[in-house]
């Protein structure tokens, strides 16, 4: 049994909890992508709610935006675990860090075609 692991039960899903929040808070304070990426998802939050589109589209649209966080937060957890590992260059630090990198870029891009396939319908039909 691994001694760092807490307790289960409530205990153990209100320290996650902390956990998590102290994650977001550090992702905030250190990470100018994750900052950027969360200013866009707040940006079109408001589209997602006045578009007239189905709830599944609207739950697309909303899921891309979560999805692109959620991987800019792993591509940060695997570049702070590199760099904690050594800061001096090697292929396989390398690798891991361009691959979520690849993995970041991935999120837009299916962000990005998510937006475009739902909204472009909407777009055409207000422009006639």
């Amino acid at each position: 049994m691994n001694p760092h692991k807490s307790k289960a039960g409530l205990t153990r899903i209100w320290r996650a909890f902390f956990y998590s929040h102290r994650g977001l808070r550090d992702a905030w304070r250190h990470e100018h992508a994750f900052r950027q990426e969360l200013a866009l998802a707040l940006a079109l939050a408001p589209v997602i709610v006045l578009v007239p589109v189905s709830l599944p589209e609207r739950a697309a649209l909303a899921a891309s935006l979560l999805l692109v966080l959620i991987v800019e937060l792993l591509n940060s957890a695997i570049e702070a675990v590199v760099d904690r590992v050594s800061l001096e260059p090697h292929e396989l630090s390398g690798r891991a860090k361009d691959m979520a990198s690849a993995a970041v870029m991935l999120s837009l891009v299916l962000a990005g075609v998510t937006w475009v396939a739902v909204l472009f319908p909407v777009v055409r039909g207000f422009l006639g």
